[in-house]
């Protein structure tokens, strides 16, 4: 019987050759890929720190965050996807390590990392309230989430839709995914990403990062 995960792996791996053609996935435009590190340069922590960047895709933000001087791990359930963030990243050598893995529950040791970087993924998780559960274990004290979301109704492939599924389907609303997010942290914020440059073209729905701090985290960023 094909899993969900099966399905979803299937999907990705399919479109990884596309992938980087969309300007916020490549960051090929010089003015998009400037906008996201001048983004992730402000809400990562100042000095240089472990980072998880959950469904990384190709690996286009693992190496700006990298660029930055952290470590990452990047995870992605779609082995086309890995092999094109390893590529994209071996500049950066030991500082960044690009598992295959189910987001989900992520093969990274709990309490080793100082910041979950995750960009339009919990949409296609069946237990996205589980998900964040699971990835708040693995940040230390003092850790925080950058969580890239948006809401949005069409995704270019009808059973990527069905509610059944996955309860996000379409996307989540800064609100709700607050409101999950909520009982696990000390404090959140919502940053609208209503820049035309982040996207390369002009959005209508609706575009965020949200930043939670977990329990100890004092300093601001």
């Amino acid at each position: 019987m094909t899993s969900v995960n099966d399905g979803i792996a299937a999907y990705w791996n399919d479109y990884a050759d596309a992938y980087d053609a969309e300007p916020d996935h490549g960051l090929g435009d010089p003015a998009t890929r400037e906008a996201w590190r001048l983004l992730l340069e402000r809400w990562l922590p100042a000095q240089p720190s472990d980072v998880a960047d959950l469904a990384c895709g190709t690996g286009s933000l693992t190496a700006l965050v990298a660029g930055l001087g952290h470590r990452v791990t990047g995870v992605d359930l779609a082995g086309n996807m890995v092999d094109r963030a390893r590529a994209k990243t071996a500049q950066f050598g030991e500082r960044v390590t690009i598992r295959q893995g189910d987001v989900s529950a992520p093969p990274i040791e709990p309490g080793s990392v100082d910041v979950i970087l995750a960009r339009h993924i919990l949409w296609t998780l069946p237990d996205p309230g589980g998900a964040l559960a699971g990835w708040c274990s693995l940040l230390r004290p003092g850790g925080r989430f950058l969580l890239v979301e948006g809401r949005w109704w069409s995704v270019g492939d009808a059973g990527y839709n069905d509610d059944a599924r996955m309860p996000w389907a379409g996307g989540v609303r800064a609100v709700d995914l607050a409101a999950a997010l909520e009982p696990l942290v000390s404090h959140i914020e919502v940053v609208p990403l209503a820049d035309p440059v982040l996207w390369g073209k002009e959005i209508v729905d609706e575009r965020y990062l949200l930043v939670a701090r977990v329990e100890g985290w004092l300093a601001a960023p």
